[in-house]
């Protein structure tokens, strides 16, 4: 008895997205046959379990054979061995760089060695996320970090340019790389309630405005390093601190411009000495590399927490700070007005995102 077959050959890769997923968050073959049946995809597809296991296993090995074109995101479109289409190789590339937010949060700011990735096991049990997740993501951080370290040009940019990443994504490496390369402390206690979203903005706040490259945008290690020569010229604000004339100006131009706006006016009014000194302290001692790493912690403990306690709304502190930037423009003495809003842009920024009232 003759049978008449069908048949079409095809060289196009092909890859199911979910098994892609189940694949990257480290699920095991079988685990992943589980989560695909319980998800109905047998019925969908009328197959047989020995089908979905053969088919599960098929689709992992090509993920595994991926892998090391992943690894430098250029090769994927120069390579024969897979006909995958653009679209397709650039949902690879972005989910295979995408991270889990609660796993970022444990290693930001942290030296990405040996040291940090033994203790992978105990962030993986702690947030939920698989060992071998894990292990993707820090070795994701850790391949950005070396290729972009040394290169001239913007961060940014040098990270979608090198990885083929989507602009957010990009930025979020970035933050990555500059945290780890200033070692930025966000694992205290004080400091558990910011998010990674809320030190990523940061992040981009510090690169845009007090990196080297936020003058000279074409030199080493750009945007990676803190601008030296800015960070020795902030000493020259503690003159708003230490001439008590000018602080009892700054005190009544501040004082006058919020009267009458604000429920917290007496706090204010009470507290504005002992604010003003934190914010200015900070700054001049930003040459140290200790209290470059203490950043954060420093505007949570001499600022943040202060006004918390005397109730401060989000609109207090930004009509506070307004007009405390502001001001310092009108004091006749007051000289570094240049230095003043660079650095003050950046704090008041950052603590409009870190005070969550």
């Amino acid at each position: 008895m003759s049978v008449e077959l069908d048949v079409f050959v095809g060289n196009t890769t092909i890859m199911d997205e979910e098994v892609y997923q189940l694949w990257l968050d480290g699920y095991t073959v079988n685990d992943a046959v589980k989560v695909r049946m319980e998800g109905g995809v047998m019925e969908e597809c009328e197959a047989s379990a020995d089908v979905l296991l053969s088919d599960t296993m098929d689709q992992y090995r090509t993920f595994q054979m991926c892998e090391r074109l992943l690894h430098s995101p250029t090769k994927l479109a120069n390579q024969l061995l897979f006909q995958i289409t653009p679209h397709r190789q650039a949902v690879l590339i972005e989910r295979y760089y995408a991270f889990d937010d609660a796993f970022v949060r444990e290693v930001l700011g942290k030296k990405l060695s040996k040291g940090t990735k033994k203790d992978l096991d105990d962030i993986g049990a702690k947030t939920g996320v698989t060992l071998k997740s894990c292990r993707r993501q820090f070795d994701n951080f850790k391949r950005v970090f070396k290729v972009v370290e040394e290169l001239k040009g913007p961060l940014v940019e040098n990270i979608r340019q090198h990885f083929l990443l989507s602009d957010k994504l990009a930025r979020d490496y970035a933050a990555i790389v500059f945290f780890a390369n200033n070692r930025f402390e966000t694992g205290k206690r004080k400091l558990q309630y910011l998010t990674f979203q809320d030190f990523a903005f940061c992040a981009g706040q510090l690169i845009n405005n007090w990196t080297v490259g936020a003058v000279d945008n074409m030199v080493e290690d750009m945007d990676v390093d803190l601008d030296k020569e800015f960070l020795q010229e902030l000493k020259e604000l503690k003159i708003l601190i230490a001439d008590k004339d000018l602080l009892d100006q700054h005190k009544s131009l501040v004082c006058t411009a919020l009267r009458g706006k604000t429920k917290a006016f007496t706090e204010m009014e009470a507290n504005f000495k002992n604010l003003s000194r934190g914010l200015v302290n900070i700054a001049a001692k930003l040459t140290n590399t200790k209290d470059v790493r203490d950043f954060f912690i420093d505007l949570v403990e001499k600022f943040i927490e202060p006004c918390r306690s005397d109730r401060w709304t989000a609109a207090d502190m930004r009509l506070y700070l307004t007009h405390y930037t502001n001001s310092a423009h009108i004091l006749d003495t007051f000289k570094h007005q240049v230095v003043w809003d660079r650095y003050m842009g950046v704090i008041k920024s950052c603590i409009f995102k870190m005070y969550h009232d």
